[in-house]
């Protein structure tokens, strides 16, 4: 993204008022190899394909805020597998992973990650080190640095059949295990911020496991995790909580948790998640993602967006689908969103 952006974007986040509303989406390998024409293994080995597709997609949009913005990522495989997760990789879509943790005697041999060595996380900084004056130079900035939340990691260590049980029949266990992941999300975090520089002023956690779970459980297992991570980081930063799964049970909670940007699921209403959540999270969504987004005509998509602003009156609120942008979701239906939020400014004036 642009500064210029970037500072829009912040300052929506922390509760100020943009002349216009903010227009913004996830994009991550996804969706980005699929919209650029390329295969995702030429997207992570290649480091010029993934910096002209990242550049494509700034200058197609310029309307658009990409979040993170120059992400170097791998689907979901980059902390699994700085823990030994088996990545299986494909060239027609993101990688697939296989849990490790067949017992929960085998978190014992689990060692504290260091990400200037393991799995794929040195490749990524790597990435980041040799790309960051080009992006600078090209004029654009990297603010955000993003990894997958503490439970989402753990089910991707131990599967998440295995870990719901497991909160049920070993908490003490789990609780063990949920310090070790979110240890090592914050460690990830920081080695990215350090590599990339004095750009970064904000982070993207990325967690939907806890839209698995009732209030209770939220509370005992994911709100002091997900609140050791915000803590973990500088006040003044923009800190991104995605989670298009149920948070319905504990949406007011989540307004407590540190983050000053929800992405949120389509399936609940933005007047209701504004009433539950509060004034001091800004809400990033949430057309449908797969119904409208990829599936819907750009008039579908345009409407949607309409009543997302209108039932907000704009307030409070980055326009987004309700997640990331899935695979498929056409140029026209990105467009649609930039236009529905330029109607309502324009209006609104």
């Amino acid at each position: 993204m642009r500064l210029e952006q970037w500072n829009t974007f912040k300052l929506a986040a922390k509760g100020g008022h943009p002349d216009r509303v903010p227009v913004a989406l996830i994009v991550d390998s996804p969706w980005i190899p699929g919209f650029a024409d390329v295969g995702h293994l030429e997207y992570y080995v290649d480091q010029e394909t993934w910096f002209r597709a990242n550049l494509r997609i700034a200058r197609e949009f310029p309307d658009v805020i990409p979040v993170p913005s120059w992400w170097a990522e791998y689907g979901m495989a980059i902390e699994p597998s700085a823990l030994g997760s088996r990545v299986h990789f494909r060239n027609d879509q993101p990688p697939g992973l296989s849990p490790i943790l067949a017992t929960r005697e085998d978190i014992e041999r689990l060692a504290p990650v260091n990400p200037e060595s393991d799995g794929l996380m040195p490749f990524a900084l790597q990435l980041y080190h040799m790309q960051k004056s080009r992006i600078m130079d090209a004029g654009y900035t990297i603010p955000l640095v993003a990894a997958r939340g503490p439970l989402c990691l753990a089910s991707y260590l131990r599967g998440v059949t295995e870990l719901m049980m497991d909160l049920v029949e070993d908490p003490e266990w789990v609780h063990r295990f949920l310090e070790f992941t979110t240890t090592t999300v914050i460690r990830w975090l920081r080695a990215q911020a350090d590599v990339i520089g004095k750009t970064v002023e904000g982070i993207l956690v990325l967690d939907d496991i806890p839209g698995m779970l009732s209030k209770r459980s939220y509370l005992e297992f994911a709100h002091p995790y997900l609140r050791r991570i915000c803590e973990a980081f500088p006040s003044d930063w923009v800190k991104i909580y995605h989670n298009d799964a149920n948070t319905r049970p504990f949406l007011t909670e989540l307004g407590e948790c540190g983050f000053d940007v929800l992405n949120w699921t389509h399936r609940i209403d933005v007047r209701e998640a504004r009433e539950k959540i509060g004034d001091k999270v800004c809400l990033m969504g949430n057309v449908a993602p797969l119904d409208v987004g990829v599936r819907g005509t750009s008039d579908v998509v345009h409407q949607a967006a309409r009543e997302v602003l209108h039932n907000s009156g704009g307030k409070g609120l980055i326009l987004s689908v309700g997640g990331g942008v899935s695979p498929g979701m056409p140029v026209a239906n990105i467009q649609a969103l930039v236009d529905a939020a330029r109607e309502f400014d324009e209006t609104a004036r």
